[in-house]
C-alpha cells in the first residue's frame, strides 16, 4: 500500500510539473510578442506569430456601434519596426489559461503606454498553436478604452 500511494504521489507530481512547464512556455510566446514590441524588434514580432495569424480589435466607429477591425500581421510588424525601443510598452496579467494538446487560450487584462504615457487598457484574448514544438499565437483579439481600466 505504502508503495502504491509513493508512486501515485510520484505520478501526480510529474504531471503537474508538466502542466506548469507547458503553462510557463505558452507564457514564454506570449511575453516574447510583447518584449518583440518594448524593443522595437519587428523580426522577433513575427517570429511569434503562425503563418496565417489573424489580429483584430474589438472597438467604436464614430456613430458609437461595436466593430470588429482586422490588421494584417505584416502592418503590425511594420508599425512597431516605426518605433523606437521603449515606445510601445503594453503590461499585462495573465488571467486563465487553457491547454488542450497542441492549442492553448490565454487572457490578458493589459495597460497599453506610448513613449511613456498612458493610452488606453483593455483585454486580450490569445489563441495559441504549437507548430513543431514551438507555441506560435494563431489569433489575437483585444478591446480597447481609456475610460475604466480597472
Amino acid at each position: 500500500m505504502k508503495y502504491f500511494l509513493t508512486l501515485s504521489l510520484t505520478i501526480l507530481m510529474a504531471q503537474f510539473a508538466a502542466a506548469q512547464s507547458t503553462e510557463d512556455s505558452v507564457k514564454a510566446a506570449v511575453n516574447d510578442m510583447f518584449t518583440a514590441m518594448r524593443n522595437a524588434d519587428s523580426a522577433g514580432l513575427m517570429n511569434v506569430f503562425s503563418p496565417t495569424a489573424v489580429l483584430q480589435t474589438i472597438g467604436r466607429n464614430k456613430e458609437g456601434q461595436t466593430m470588429v477591425r482586422t490588421e494584417q500581421i505584416s502592418g503590425f510588424g511594420s508599425s512597431i519596426s516605426k518605433l523606437a525601443k521603449g515606445d510601445a510598452d503594453e503590461r499585462i496579467t495573465f488571467g486563465a489559461i487553457h491547454i488542450d494538446g497542441p492549442m492553448a487560450s490565454v487572457w490578458t487584462p493589459y495597460e497599453f503606454y506610448y513613449k511613456g504615457n498612458f493610452s488606453h487598457c483593455g483585454v486580450n484574448s490569445f489563441q495559441l498553436v504549437r507548430l513543431n514544438g514551438v507555441w506560435k499565437i494563431q489569433y489575437i483579439i483585444d478591446t480597447r478604452r481609456k475610460d475604466s481600466c480597472k
